[in-house]
């Protein structure tokens, strides 16, 4: 029997998380998946630099960079999977179009690209989802908390797919970084994962034993109360009423909705195998540019952003003081546990808060780009290409997703379609 081969689209790539974690960076040969087509546009932008990575290492055949809100639904090919990781946004739904059934999104909002792409592929959408994002989008926007999630699976569910998520925090299944994200599964009624959801006598089996999430990173019940509630199918009256009034989300770090009903439950990680930490990731000193080591001059300043604060500050721009606190920010950062996250501002040599620095033989320095990469576990160097500076590395890390989870999921979704 050949090997099944699952059609992928990567939509929002980045510098190619997702398909690295699918195909593996060179493609594996036991490698179920194969991205036939991609698109990668960073807006307000003149100069391309994720693009450029991406392009370098995939080169521009089946590559799109253009705004995917312009992209003719003709020129994107028949596929088994859609993948994206997406920006967290309002995905408040306005009224219905005059004269047509169609919704309204809110204008730049990307989740609407995915949801066009999907109702425009009508009987040859994708059987299969995997998206990623962060985690607030369970409890966003605060004055409604879940309706940004609930209108997703809502969509969803009239567009013919049960979903299931969790989110995941990379260093509490064993990589290097404290990364948590939500990680979202759909697959479509005519599959047989949809099937086999349909006839599981229990949802809770599903969500600790059963799913893809489940198997890919296991988990136990954090309590007893497995939360159901029925989503509707009308959008304009999810995001207008959608948990109104109340103050908590119903939607919990795992889940699973089919055909207009959600289960969520809190869970914790069941894992037992091996944890990296920062200390494990880095290069050798001889290989670091000195640029990366903090200055005699600037350690006061550093030493300052990092610490906890009690002080009076002064806003200028409305002529009052006010009294500003925060706490005090681990200063080194602790080589023996895993990382905290990587931000979009890691890279640069000016003071700051929130990036890493580290101690090595009695010298402060901060990360480099390739220990940057290796935190979100890919490969080494995948983003040193012409033209791509240092902090822009460090900027594509911050808005990265971490490979080795892409990675796990992939696999478990793969056996489960071609078993």
């Amino acid at each position: 029997m050949s090997k099944e081969i699952i059609k992928t689209i990567e939509l929002f790539a980045g510098v190619g998380g997702f398909r690295i974690g699918l195909e593996g960076f060179p493609k594996r040969k036991s490698s179920h998946y194969d991205v036939v087509w991609s698109n990668q546009w960073e807006p307000s932008t003149k100069k391309q630099h994720a693009n450029m990575v991406y392009t370098q290492r995939w080169g521009e055949d089946k590559h799109s960079n253009k705004d995917i809100a312009t992209v003719d639904l003709r020129d994107i090919p028949d596929h088994d999977l859609l993948v994206g990781g997406f920006p967290c946004q309002d995905y408040s739904v306005a009224t219905t179009l005059k004269h047509s059934g169609g919704l309204i999104g809110k204008k730049g909002v990307l989740w609407w690209q995915i949801h066009r792409i999907l109702e425009g592929k009508k009987e040859k959408k994708p059987k299969y989802l995997l998206l990623e994002n962060v985690d607030r989008l369970l409890k966003s926007p605060a004055s409604q908390r879940g309706r940004d999630f609930a209108v997703m699976l809502a969509s969803l569910n009239n567009l013919g797919y049960a979903v299931e998520w969790k989110v995941v925090n990379a260093s509490e299944y064993g990589m290097p970084q404290r990364r948590r994200r939500i990680f979202i599964i759909g697959y479509h009624k005519s599959t047989g994962l949809y099937q086999k959801l349909q006839k599981a006598k229990g949802k809770t089996e599903w969500l600790f034993e059963d799913g893809i999430t489940a198997k890919a990173f296991p988990g136990k019940s954090a309590n007893a109360n497995l939360n159901h509630r029925v989503l509707g199918k009308n959008l304009v009256e999810v995001s207008d009423h959608f948990n109104k009034g109340q103050k908590l989300s119903p939607f919990m770090n795992t889940g699973v909705m089919i055909e207009g009903n959600f289960w969520s439950q809190k869970y914790e990680p069941d894992y037992y195998g091996e944890y990296k930490t920062l200390g494990d990731i880095l290069i050798p000193e001889k290989e670091v540019p000195e640029d990366f080591y903090l200055e005699d001059n600037s350690l006061d300043k550093w030493a300052y952003l990092k610490g906890a604060k009690n002080e009076k500050r002064y806003n200028k721009a409305n002529d009052f003081w006010y009294k500003y606190n925060e706490g005090k920010m681990i200063f080194p950062d602790d080589l023996k546990k895993p990382s905290r996250t990587i931000i979009t501002g890691e890279g640069g040599k000016s003071a700051s808060r929130f990036k890493h620095v580290i101690r090595v033989n009695g010298r402060l320095r901060r990360l480099t780009p390739v220990e940057l990469e290796r935190l979100n576990t890919f490969p080494d160097n995948h983003t040193k290409v012409e033209g791509v500076t240092a902090a822009k590395r460090a900027f594509f890390m911050g808005n990265a997703l971490v490979v080795g989870v892409v990675e796990k999921l992939g696999k478990v979704l793969a056996d489960e379609i071609t078993s």
